[in-house]
């Protein structure tokens, strides 16, 4: 690996041209990020469907109260 001018952490991997981050604290951070991005995406997915079943039963009772 050949290290990057100026970038403390970013190297040049030296057959395939790539520059590779090696700063493991900032890794550890984007893994984090993204998992607690994907965690609030699974609640908001539970809360539509909460809300959607709790309209399902509003409409069921005013259908209901309808036919009385």
């Amino acid at each position: 690996m050949i290290p990057i001018e100026g970038f403390p952490n970013l190297f040049r991997d030296e057959n395939s041209g790539a520059i590779v981050n090696c700063d493991t604290l900032e890794y550890q951070k984007y893994s984090k990020m993204k998992k607690n991005k994907q965690e609030q995406k699974q609640e908001i997915e539970s809360l539509k469907s909460e809300v959607s079943e709790i309209k399902s039963l509003l409409m069921e009772l005013i259908n209901e109260t309808r036919r009385n």
